[in-house]
């Protein structure tokens, strides 16, 4: 009887261990990762990643004259304002639902402004890719 009892009380004990295991998100499609939800770009604490694709994206649309050079300082020192702000949300060690919010107004803003510029027609250089 001891025998049983023992065998059982060390199957519902690997089971038990088991069970958070099976319960953990691995994120992947359709399993609550929201990564797409904003065309790639994805919001983490410190809000490096977005930063670092709005870094990216001005500098493509500076090289290949689809923004001015003064447009282009003009989104850099935006996104740079914004990340200073985000290394203060998060000295505490904490971001809020608030200031997470307002980081993500933020940069959202700033990728609109991008495309704005991209498609104004102001020709970064000139009228038709010529300079002056």
């Amino acid at each position: 009887m001891k025998k049983i009892l023992i065998s059982i009380a060390a199957a519902s004990a690997l089971a038990a261990a088991a069970l958070p295991a099976a319960a953990q998100s691995y994120g992947g499609y359709d399993r609550g990762d929201h990564r797409n939800d904003r065309g790639g770009e994805h919001w983490d604490d410190r809000g490096g990643d977005r930063a670092d694709m709005l870094k990216f994206r001005i500098d493509r649309a500076e090289r290949s004259h689809q923004i001015s050079r003064r447009e282009a300082l003009r989104l850099r020192e935006q996104v740079r304002v914004t990340e200073r702000l985000s290394w203060r949300y998060r000295a505490d060690g904490v971001v809020s639902r608030w200031e997470r919010a307002d980081l993500d107004r933020r940069f959202d803003s700033i990728r609109v402004q991008l495309r704005y510029e991209r498609n104004d027609r102001d020709y970064g250089n000139g009228y038709g890719n010529y300079r002056r």
